[in-house]
């Protein structure tokens, strides 16, 4: 079954189990989907799924941030909630070990020699990694292992 299968799957549950906050979750998901479905006009795969999951853990991330710095403990909260159901579609993360090794891989696969081939290994980077990586964390091994001693 596919992720946008499993995610209308489980907003059929949420209805029946009558959880809110877990169905409000998903129906912004869905319609974020279906957004990009009508402003592409194409049908969304998993990987593009995981994409638009990503970045709204990445929106929700911001949040959080935002609301704690203003004080705002409830809105945080219901963001957290948010984040946690959301996060449940991602694929399994990959361990600080994999992450370095593919970094290496990829820094030994492009012959990048200095910073200013950055673009190139994370070009080949992203594609392996969206989803089961946090990039910025790639993007710093990327930097350090370009940058010269």
């Amino acid at each position: 079954m596919g992720l946008k299968a499993q995610i209308s799957d489980d907003m059929k549950n949420a209805m029946r189990a009558k959880e809110a906050g877990k169905l409000a979750t998903i129906r912004l998901l869905l319609a974020e989907i279906k957004r990009k479905e009508v402003d592409e006009q194409i049908e969304v795969d998993d990987a593009q799924t995981v994409a638009i999951v990503e970045k709204m853990i990445k929106q929700r991330k911001d949040s959080i941030t935002q609301f704690e710095a203003g004080g705002r403990a409830d809105l945080a909260d219901i963001e957290k909630a948010e984040l946690v159901v959301l996060a449940a579609y991602m694929p399994a993360g990959l361990s600080d070990e994999e992450v370095a090794s593919a970094v290496a891989a990829a820094v030994a696969s492009t012959g990048a020699a200095g910073p200013q081939d950055m673009g190139k290994v994370m070009g080949v980077l992203k594609p392996q990694l969206a989803g089961r990586a946090d990039m910025t964390v790639v993007s710093a091994l990327v930097k350090k292992a370009l940058t010269p001693a």
